[in-house]
């Protein structure tokens, strides 16, 4: 017998007929002796819906408020898929963020986690009953529900996990695992039985979309086994382990690829100590996160271009507070696109092979891209093209480094 911990994301439980198939799948592995955590997303739909109402209701809302109607949707599901379960003959009762235990910090739309109690759901697990919990949402010290962002039901799940020293977590989604990229781009994209919390945290922050970003880095933090699969097709995923379990390691796991990038370069930034610092501290202030970097000479020789990527939604923002800057900083000219892309080549293998980068270097070389800027980690290299090259670098680099399925017989 294990407790497994098994998180169900929306499009899992869009509907009535959706939430039966999960209770169906829960009920399965209670007959198979194992002890079950269910956490529930919103309704596919329901969020977005309870997020407008909010934005209808007033444009600069209360947060603690916001919280308070954007966390009804997981309890909705939580007693839908209790009541459903009950059907079926199984013991089950929902909880809530706050009768679960899931204390987190005060910041309301983004609250982190501090603490959680597990006492009410031993209990409910020493009684023989499944414990249907909503995610994303917890409580304050104030007594305030909160949320954990979008997303924030992967994290849930991740930290429920951990807490009640679970044997894995199972997150259920509308792909059946991690792929080496997206295939929907890449025909012969392969799943992947196992991939490295490492790697899996690059893919993600990436632009995969499989699992959020920092339920990854939890899972990674309290060595919680996670796996990815599919809520509708009976066949194993994708787990998510530590290094030590994976015995042979591709040098690269995976190709990734992020639409949403913007790329601005100051143009003949006065070249003494602290300049760069001026540049970057305002965006810091306003909360702009700056990626990829690359300074370099000026025509002139007496100053220096910097080159930079933000996400593209901040572009316009940080093209405002660069130009409202320029006094200051004695910039030239703000050259500025959102029509580029980030590609990058994953793998915990690179640190012992040497090669990566000018393969891909070459790989796009050979097929005419062009490389505006790279940037490079001890299991990444990524370098930002123009769009309208994305599908064809993804699907050389892919062949490249030997990802590709093999054929059919």
């Amino acid at each position: 017998m294990a407790r497994i911990v098994k998180k169900f994301g929306g499009t899992s439980v869009g509907d009535i007929d959706r939430i039966r198939n999960v209770a169906t799948r829960v009920k399965k592995a209670v007959e198979e002796g194992h002890e079950i955590v269910v956490v529930v997303s919103a309704m596919a739909g329901v969020t977005n819906q309870l997020v407008d109402y909010c934005r209808k209701a007033a444009p600069l809302h209360d947060a603690r408020e916001y919280d308070t109607v954007v966390a009804s949707g997981e309890q909705i599901t939580a007693g839908l898929l209790a009541i459903c379960l009950q059907e079926m003959g199984v013991q089950a009762r929902s909880f809530l963020g706050w009768q679960f235990g899931m204390k987190t910090n005060n910041v309301h739309g983004a609250a982190r986690i501090e603490d959680i109690d597990t006492a009410a759901l031993e209990a409910c697990l020493k009684g023989g009953r499944v414990a249907v919990c909503a995610g994303f949402q917890g409580i304050a010290d104030d007594n305030r529900i909160t949320t954990l962002g979008r997303g924030g039901s992967d994290t849930s799940a991740v930290a429920l996990a951990a807490a009640l020293k679970a044997e894995r977590c199972d997150i259920y989604t509308d792909v059946d695992g991690v792929y080496t990229t997206d295939p929907r781009i890449v025909p012969k994209a392969r799943k992947l039985d196992k991939i490295t919390y490492e790697e899996m945290l690059e893919m993600a922050s990436l632009g995969a979309k499989v699992l959020q970003t920092r339920s990854v880095a939890l899972a990674m933090k309290h060595g919680v086994r996670t796996q990815v699969l599919s809520s509708f097709e009976d066949k194993p995923g994708t787990l998510v382990v530590g290094e030590d379990e994976i015995v042979e390691q591709e040098v690269v796991s995976g190709i990734a690829y992020s639409r949403g990038e913007a790329k601005i370069t100051v143009v003949g930034l006065e070249d003494r100590p602290g300049q760069v610092s001026h540049v970057f501290g305002p965006l810091a202030d306003e909360n702009i996160n700056v990626d990829m970097i690359v300074q370099s000479a000026s025509e002139d020789g007496r100053s220096t271009d910097v080159t930079f990527t933000v996400p593209e939604d901040d572009l316009r923002r940080a093209v405002k507070i660069l130009e409202g800057n320029k006094k200051d900083l004695r910039f030239r000219d703000l050259v500025y696109t959102g029509d580029v892309v980030k590609v990058s080549v994953v793998g915990v293998g690179m640190r012992s092979h040497a090669g990566v980068a000018r393969t891909m270097f070459d790989t796009l070389a050979d097929k005419g891209i062009n490389i505006q800027v790279i940037s490079t980690s001890e299991i990444k290299v990524s370098v930002i093209i123009d769009a309208e090259y994305t599908e064809l670098a993804v699907r050389a680099l892919h062949t490249a480094y030997g990802l590709d399925a093999p054929a059919r017989a």
